[in-house]
């Protein structure tokens, strides 16, 4: 429950906020919650100290050299820092708690992280964790946040749930084990098939949007999201996919997915591709009609990163959106079902799914291309094998390999993330409107 107006001022009066982390999202909560009127202190590395302090010059933040000096004066603590190092960087500031503190994260994968704070925690604090379901370069207006009360009281959580009420963020209540599955079901293979896609492309050693063949507005969409996946930090991704028992699952069964379609596209088994196919639309999308899709041929041609006027949609087998209503279908995940805590990247691609799968008669064209036409078929061969490189590298649980993939597709790509991110977020926020509409 929010509190009422007076009884936050109140609280600002008396109340400190302190984030262990600055890194981007930890420094949107500094600055946001400090914009608000909140007492805010943080730290990010210790060795980094001084361009830290330099960093928030012009913000009302306090910076301390590292986390036991948050810790010890902070009524509220959040832990903002990367998956792979949370039980790390609790194990060495928990102790220093402030007595009766209230104690987060903002991991993407919360049962580590709960357990990190069971573990070294005094078991006078509470544990109430948050997880906004967006990056930093996104608005926090109506994007879902999740609030996991997992020990603590009414009281603290109220606190808690009025604080973060200055981020307009669209409130979910779940534990930790429901939010790892969402999170799982709604963004591993998002992730899997737009981390794959760029590396298909950067194998190919094409920018798509400078190849004709690569026209059209699923295209565009597929660029957008790539691009913009590409453009944020790896660990935003290697801590969900790594970390995420869950989304293992998920991404070895897109893998499996890709190979098992492209398998049928280049034998010529038009009618077992189209069954399968058929069978993953009547599980997932058996309530939508063409009439209520999120995205449409004038969004999708709107938002293009090609500097070349718009030439008509070419002919494609779109095997990477069709592994993944597959896998879908496989594991029995139902997208909508998890639609109030999505991402903006998970709605885009939903639509894009929704689009190929309802638009009369495009699932069809692209059966018939996959199976007949050729023009694709080098670059479906490699998607495949990014696929399958990607579930490999996962399921290794190495976060250097992780990190030293994605950088190296992602350097390649760097000279258009600017414009794909100002193309994308446009995109978003039709998306989010969309969204409402059918919510209301």
């Amino acid at each position: 429950m929010i509190l009422s107006t007076d009884k936050i001022e109140q609280l600002k009066k008396t109340k400190t906020i302190g984030i262990i982390g600055l890194g981007d999202m930890g420094a949107l909560y500094a600055r946001r919650f400090s914009q608000d009127g909140w007492k805010v202190v943080g730290c990010d590395r210790e060795e980094i100290f001084e361009q830290t302090v330099e960093k928030f010059q012009n913000d009302k933040v306090d910076i301390f050299k590292n986390g036991h000096y948050v810790s010890r004066v902070s009524d509220f603590i959040i832990y903002s820092v990367e998956a792979k190092f949370i039980d790390r960087i609790v194990s060495i500031y928990a102790p220093s708690s402030k007595v009766g503190a209230i104690v987060g994260g903002q991991t993407s994968c919360k049962e580590p992280e709960i357990q990190a704070f069971e573990k070294y925690l005094p078991p006078d604090t509470d544990i109430i964790s948050l997880h906004s379901l967006h990056g930093p370069s996104v608005s926090t207006a109506g994007q879902p946040l999740v609030l996991i009360k997992h020990r603590g009281n009414d009281e603290n959580f109220d606190f808690v749930e009025s604080l973060v009420s200055c981020l307009n963020s669209k409130h979910v209540y779940l534990s930790a084990k429901e939010h790892d599955q969402i999170t799982a079901d709604t963004q591993a293979v998002t992730h899997a098939a737009f981390l794959s896609m760029g590396t298909a492309w950067k194998s190919a050693n094409q920018y798509p949007w400078e190849t004709p063949k690569w026209s059209g507005g699923i295209e565009n969409a597929k660029m957008n999201i790539s691009m913009r996946i590409y453009s944020n930090k790896w660990h935003v991704y290697a801590g969900l996919a790594i970390t995420n028992p869950s989304a293992h699952v998920q991404i070895l069964q897109y893998a499996k997915s890709t190979s098992d379609l492209f398998s049928l596209m280049i034998q010529g088994k038009k009618q077992e591709l189209q069954e399968r196919l058929l069978t993953a639309k009547n599980h997932i999308f058996k309530n939508v009609n063409h009439s209520q899709l999120l995205l449409n041929d004038e969004i999708l041609e709107k938002y293009s990163l090609s500097k070349e006027p718009p030439g008509g949609k070419q002919p494609n087998s779109h095997l990477s959106i069709l592994a993944i209503a597959d896998s879908w279908c496989q594991l029995g995940v139902v997208p909508y079902d998890h639609i109030i805590c999505s991402t903006p990247l998970f709605r885009i691609f939903l639509g894009v799914t929704e689009y190929l799968f309802c638009t009369p008669g495009l699932l069809e064209e692209c059966i018939e291309v996959a199976c007949k036409d050729p023009t694709f078929r080098h670059e479906d061969l490699e998607f495949v094998v990014a696929a399958r490189s990607w579930s490999d590298l996962v399921s290794s649980g190495s976060f250097d390999l992780y990190r030293k993939k994605f950088e190296d597709i992602q350097q390649f790509f760097a000279p258009k993330f600017k414009e794909a991110n100002a193309v994308g977020n446009e995109m978003i926020k039709i998306i989010l409107a969309r969204v409402k509409e059918y919510e209301n």
